[in-house]
């Protein structure tokens, strides 16, 4: 991993002073810095203070310092002049000063992008699936909510034409390898397999377009005290076919009941399916996850759990001293998991998945401590346990409900603010369920604005609570300025360029 970092580096590094044939001299680069402070009223900040905030907000009171630096490079253009060849190099860092201090790189990489093709290596900020990322809960399998893995990724970017479809058809996706960190709880030298394929179906110029697809997350190939012959989970050559296409068993002679009936590694995911409607006034755009973890979805067994959601955004620019611009309504559910039985049979449907949970994983679908799929399925050390644990299982509470609400708007026509409101029911585990049903609000409230100080800073406040039985009931409040483009370069790319360049 580390050989191949520094490869991609000094490539990008090196061609900007030899350069290529028709090396543009619209070099960027692009930068912040921001401080930020955080106060609660219980020693733990509230559910949307830290959720979905890629791992780096802290749990208690603390201050912190982000810097970010972006440089981008045209390295060679088509015959339309337009870029062809394009390199980035990002490095984002942040600094908590608390009770506990911690120093993250949730960004960290280098990509060359050729067309719609892109090969990124290192760590960047990127969610999973069809869904609102901004005011929504969040992807089921990648949410956002823990600091991203290190992994080498080649995929289409953006959504590309595919040839003889005159362009009703277009696809996107990606491949990836991955590793997860060395201390973790329970397993060791655990590796991430990932991948994603969706399709867009619309009429060229048309306001409807069709979206499905799948993505698949698989830990695997890593070291474990359960259910592995002398500690070691299967990763061979072999076996990472059977990774990769999902078949059960192993060629590893020695593999023990477990591998042998059971796929390897823990396989989860969804398959998704969307509608976008672009209207004059507005563009609608309804979503539907369906997960699946270990076949229970082939069976219609599942299929009443997933994520829902319809996310409205309204054009034009408002002239009203309040105005409401977006709006996302979600609900998710995850009680069925193909009932309280898990059984492999033909005839039989599947059963108890258990999601983010597995028995050779047992430290579950995280990293570094944290959820990465959706953050209603809580880590046990993040919530109020008056209950038993469920043994050593990453995660006591995979049986939720939730409705979400998020809003984002203006008002004096220089303030912009969101929102966002959940409400939760969560029952525990099959094995361990709840002795009552747990209910949960956690709200959220953003106001921020553009000073002038500094030649231009943006000002942001938040305020959040939990009010429930799952987390302390506690209010916080973070206050934090930014300060963009203090190191920019004089030469700037255009916004639509640099917009390009994000991680897919």
């Amino acid at each position: 991993m580390r050989k191949l970092i520094i490869l991609i580096l000094a490539f990008a590094l090196f061609v900007r002073p030899f350069g290529f044939a028709g090396t543009s001299k619209a070099d960027s680069t692009t930068s912040s810095v921001e401080l930020a402070g955080l106060i609660n009223t219980s020693g733990r900040n509230p559910f949307w203070l830290t959720t979905n905030q890629w791992g780096v907000v802290p749990a208690g009171n603390a201050g912190s310092f982000r810097v970010g630096m972006h440089q981008y490079w045209t390295l060679l253009k088509n015959k339309n002049q337009n870029p062809a060849l394009r390199a980035e190099l990002a490095i984002d860092a942040v600094g908590n000063l608390g009770e506990n201090s911690q120093l993250f790189l949730p960004q960290a990489f280098g990509s060359i992008r050729y067309g719609n093709w892109g090969l990124s290596v290192g760590r960047w900020q990127q969610t999973v699936g069809l869904a609102d990322s901004t005011l929504g809960t969040g992807s089921y399998s990648v949410s956002g909510n823990s600091v991203p893995l290190p992994k080498v990724q080649l995929g289409l970017v953006d959504y590309t034409s595919v040839p003889f479809t005159k362009n009703w058809f277009a696809i996107k996706g990606f491949y990836s390898e991955g590793w997860f960190e060395s201390g973790r709880p329970i397993t060791s030298e655990l590796r991430l397999h990932q991948k994603q394929l969706y399709g867009r179906l619309a009429k060229p110029g048309g306001k409807i377009l069709l979206y499905a697809g799948f993505n698949h997350q698989v830990q695997w190939g890593g070291k474990s005290p359960y259910e592995t012959t002398a500690g070691q989970m299967p990763k061979s050559f072999n076996d990472y076919l059977r990774v990769i296409t999902g078949t059960r068993g192993t060629s590893h002679s020695s593999a023990n009941f477990f591998d042998r009936s059971n796929r390897v590694g823990n396989h989860l995911g969804t398959i998704d399916f969307a509608i976008e409607i672009d209207s004059k006034k507005a563009n609608y755009f309804f979503y539907r996850q369906n997960i699946y973890e270990d076949g229970s979805l082939y069976f219609l067994a599942s299929i009443a759990d997933g994520l829902n959601g319809v996310r409205i955004r309204r054009k034009g620019n408002s002239k009203s001293r309040f105005s409401i611009r977006e709006v996302v309504f979600e609900g998710l559910y995850t009680k069925s998991q193909g009932g309280p039985s898990f059984i492999i049979n033909r005839d039989r449907k599947r059963g108890k998945d258990n999601y983010f949970n597995h028995a050779q994983v047992r430290d579950g679908w995280s990293y570094n401590g944290r959820t990465i799929g959706t953050p209603f399925i809580t880590p046990t050390s993040e919530t109020i346990w008056k209950y038993p644990k469920y043994a050593d299982a990453f995660t006591s509470n995979n049986r939720v409900w939730v409705l979400h609400t998020g809003l984002r708007g203006t008002f004096l026509n220089r303030y912009e603010w969101s929102t966002k409101l959940s409400y939760s029911s969560n029952a525990g585990v099959y094995d361990l369920p709840f002795p009552k049903t747990i209910y949960q609000f956690s709200g959220l409230l953003t106001v921020q604005t553009k000073m002038y100080w500094l030649g231009g800073t943006i000002l942001k406040g938040s305020v959040a609570t939990d009010i429930g039985e799952l987390y302390p009931n506690s209010t916080g409040l973070t206050i934090s300025l930014r300060k963009e483009g203090l190191f920019n370069s004089k030469k700037q790319e255009s916004k639509s360029t640099v917009n390009e360049m994000k991680k897919f």
